[in-house]
């Protein structure tokens, strides 16, 4: 499935409310529809003093709900029970941003607007994404509402901390539209927050192996998916510890990345990451080897250049940390006797799973952002799943291991 179409054919209702923030709903409204989804906005009557309905209106090419009853009562009346249609039509309901009023309105149960009388009659899973200034948010009664909306099973996408419109700085900023997205996509492919009070260790990208300043062996390697990982042990509740060689990808920032660039870094850093409690999942790609040695200054093509490299192995992470995390995920990018070798590779180096990539399969592997796997385990059985987006493949993993970690 291409990341163009993993929302396609889902009905979602975005529900907007008065807080400054709102109009980035209308980035939002224009993201999902290009990701396949057909979308309705419901919005409370202060959201309209941020952003216009007429906006929102053109941008999801449906007709905006603001008011519970129709502008003019006066003349002919048509019966539009509409929140009881819009209730049943919808695959997912998401309120972003949820101002703290409404968000206190949700938990208390009321319906006194066209948006919270929705939220009581939709049968659709439910979204929140509260923003507000610093101090509205950290405020006691709408940290309780939070919590108490969260142990009824409504999926919360926790403010960022970052610079507020008031000038001050702290946590209450709207989330990225990326984070947005990505949660949106966790519930609607039926996934919750099953990680939660979880320890995730993953490793990601390529490490450079230096030859002198300026040239490196290295591979191929984007981080894709060990991002796709990170952040999707993220969404489902995990305490997350992303170790990243060099790499361009979107990363939460709540999740906490050490950038390491070599394989000796990589070491350490996973190393420095051991605990019984922690579950390690080492999906980068790790070089075999590295140079003997470094040049402290450019090699130059008038001095000879490089004739050769004598290289040495680096150090096996996987067999230096054996035993040590409680539990351990690696990867094998393999060419030929692809199944056998990953057996053994489990079997050396006492891993629980094994994830195997083919570069047989095409649009899988180092770049792309799909991919093809197959999830081995330690009592020899295995899943393969075929090409999909990177997302997808992710939470399969994360799938394979929530009941075991």
């Amino acid at each position: 499935m291409s990341r163009s179409g993993f929302l396609s054919g889902k009905k979602i209702i975005l529900g907007v409310t008065g807080c400054i923030a709102a109009y980035k709903s209308c980035n939002l409204v224009r993201d999902l529809i290009k990701l396949g989804a057909e979308v309705r906005v419901v919005i409370t009557p202060s959201a309209s003093a941020f952003v216009s309905p007429l906006t929102l209106s053109t941008l999801s090419k449906n007709r905006v709900i603001r008011n519970i009853f129709p502008d003019d009562l006066n003349g002919n009346v048509e019966v539009d029970p509409w929140h009881i249609e819009y209730g049943i039509w919808a695959d997912l309901m998401i309120v972003a941003p949820c101002s703290v009023n409404t968000l206190a309105k949700i938990n208390a149960g009321f319906a006194d607007n066209a948006l919270t009388t929705l939220i009581t009659a939709r049968r659709s899973p439910l979204i929140l994404c509260p923003a507000a200034d610093h101090d509205m948010y950290e405020y006691d009664i709408t940290q309780s509402n939070i919590k108490a909306l969260e142990a009824r099973g409504v999926f919360i996408v926790e403010a960022e901390h970052g610079e507020l419109a008031s000038g001050l700085t702290g946590i209450g900023r709207f989330p990225e539209n990326q984070k947005i997205i990505d949660a949106i996509y966790t519930v609607v492919s039926g996934r919750k927050k099953d990680l939660t009070g979880k320890k995730l260790v993953v490793s990601a990208g390529p490490t450079y192996e230096d030859i002198d300043p300026v040239r490196f062996l290295g591979n191929r390697s984007s981080g894709k998916m060990g991002y796709q990982i990170a952040n999707a042990a993220f969404q489902r509740g995990a305490d997350v510890t992303l170790i990243s060689g060099p790499s361009h990808e979107y990363i939460y920032p709540e999740i906490k990345k050490i950038s390491i660039r070599s394989a000796s870094e990589m070491a350490k850093a996973v190393q420095g990451s051991v605990s019984k409690e922690n579950t390690l999942i080492m999906s980068a790609a790790v070089a075999d080897f590295t140079p003997s040695t470094i040049a402290d200054k450019k090699i130059k093509k008038e001095t000879g250049g490089i004739s050769s490299i004598e290289l040495k192995e680096t150090e096996d992470i996987l067999a230096s940390i054996g035993g040590k995390f409680g539990y351990v995920v690696g990867f094998a990018l393999e060419t030929d006797n692809e199944m056998v070798n990953a057996f053994s590779k489990l079997e050396r180096k006492g891993l629980d799973v094994i994830v195997l990539n083919s570069l047989k399969d095409e649009g899988s592997g180092f770049e792309f952002d799909t991919n093809s796997v197959t999830i081995l385990k330690q009592d020899g059985s295995s899943n393969k799943y075929p090409l999909q987006s990177k997302k997808e493949i992710a939470h399969l993993i994360l799938d394979a291991i929530a009941g075991e970690i």
